[in-house]
């Protein structure tokens, strides 16, 4: 290898190590600039660090075998922190001073909601790798995370179901944002159509970096010993999950008296928390590293080997999860556009995404929708096992279309399925 391609690979290794890191410097003018935006440190840390990692050696990987369009990818990394408003000038950074051709980042929806005007005035390009509530489709955005159906109504749908222990009584608890407050109304909906009444319903908020369940768990038992069978349906994001699943374990509260199913709790965050007493709670995924076929198998030793070679924290505990596959997807799928389109012109490319297909490590070849910028995906429904680890319980025969927007929502009757792009 040639003395300035070992200092490339070096300078990315120490990005990564450091969290936010400008490489703009130190590469070739003959690059292709991309976005890497993720917060890398606050309450969303915990869970988009390794998909700021994830990018890293996804280009890292592209670039080893030539690039895209014979020029290598050059990493553009920010920070911003956990601050929805500091997204979007981030962005406008990546986007007007770095002039990346494309952006992969965010998680919860409040960022992504802060950067859309930034994208839509400078037309710029944003893979988003998150479930999210849907109620949104944009031309300038490719969601490679879940909608609705493709998670939270299956589980809820699950839960129901004898296998899944026949619940009739539903908490909803999670973080006072847009996506919980919108899965949840959505969700509601959901169980009015099945018969549950609002009585049998507990809806429940905490703000960001909540540290303290004890009340809030409290009650749940008391709302689940009134004589239904009860379950919880999670999307507490972002370091908030440690002490929840701390206090559910001291309660005793255990997945045989009322299972908690989580949207946004996976092998990551499992990593901080004792999972003895969470045996058999329940997640559900597009992706989990459980899962056995080839095709994973490779991806979680590139993941692995990567975070030892670049001395990630933590390193030879590394996991991977559903976001960081969805992260992987995307970029993929980014180049494979940019190939097809002979351009990173964002409209060129916005036009080749639709029908790119990838063989992803969830076991099957996924379709980015030729309309919809939604990927089509498969769900798995996980039970936490004492590694940390997910077994999975159900799972679905193929990939499901996504539905951007929620069917059980009457203002949503006749909404296109695919955005505006005038």
């Amino acid at each position: 290898m040639k003395r300035r391609e070992v200092l490339k690979t070096g300078l990315i290794g120490i990005a990564a190590a450091l969290g936010s890191v400008r490489l703009s410097s130190v590469f070739a003018a003959d690059t292709i600039k991309v976005g890497i935006l993720h917060s890398l440190s606050g309450t969303m840390a915990i869970s988009e660090t390794a998909l700021k990692n994830t990018a890293l050696m996804t280009i890292e990987e592209i670039n080893a075998k030539g690039g895209v369009l014979g020029k290598k990818l050059e990493p553009v990394i920010v920070d911003p922190a956990s601050n929805w408003p500091l997204f979007a000038e981030k962005s406008r950074q990546l986007l007007s001073q770095d002039k990346v051709a494309v952006v992969f980042g965010c998680w919860t929806s409040v960022s992504r909601k802060s950067v859309l005007p930034v994208f839509k005035e400078l037309n710029g390009l944003l893979f988003y790798p998150v479930q999210y509530e849907g109620e949104e489709l944009e031309k300038n955005v490719f969601y490679t995370g879940a909608a609705p159906n493709q998670q939270a109504i299956p589980a809820v749908e699950y839960l129901m179901s004898a296998d899944g222990g026949s619940a009739k009584r539903f908490v909803l608890l999670g973080t006072d944002y847009v996506y919980p407050r919108t899965t949840n109304k959505i969700l509601r909906a959901f169980l009015h159509s099945k018969g549950i009444t609002d009585d049998d319903i507990m809806e429940e908020y905490t703000p960001f970096g909540h540290s303290d369940y004890q009340t809030i768990i409290a009650g749940i038992k008391k709302f689940a010993s009134e004589g239904k069978k009860t379950a919880v349906v999670s999307t507490i994001n972002g370091d908030s999950n440690v002490p929840f699943y701390k206090e559910l374990g001291n309660a005793g509260l255990k997945a045989t008296d009322v299972p908690v199913v989580a949207f946004s709790v996976g092998e990551e965050e499992l990593r901080g928390v004792d999972t003895k007493p969470l045996i058999g709670q329940l997640a559900a995924w597009n992706y989990f590293e459980s899962i056995k076929n080839p095709t994973n198998t490779a991806f979680i030793k590139l993941y692995k080997d990567w975070a030892v070679a670049n001395k990630i924290p933590n390193a030879d505990t590394a996991v991977t999860n559903d976001p960081m596959e969805a992260t992987y997807i995307g970029i993929h799928m980014w180049a494979q556009a940019v190939t097809k389109a002979k351009s990173t012109d964002v409209d060129k490319v916005i036009a080749a995404v639709g029908g790119q297909t990838f063989k992803a490590p969830d076991g099957f070849t996924i379709e980015m929708d030729p309309k919809n910028h939604h990927l089509h995906k498969p769900v798995f429904i996980g039970e936490i096992q004492a590694d940390g680890q997910f077994k999975v319980v159900w799972k679905t025969k193929e990939p499901i279309k996504a539905q951007p927007w929620s069917p059980f929502i009457p203002e949503n009757v006749g909404k296109k399925d695919e955005p505006d792009t005038k």
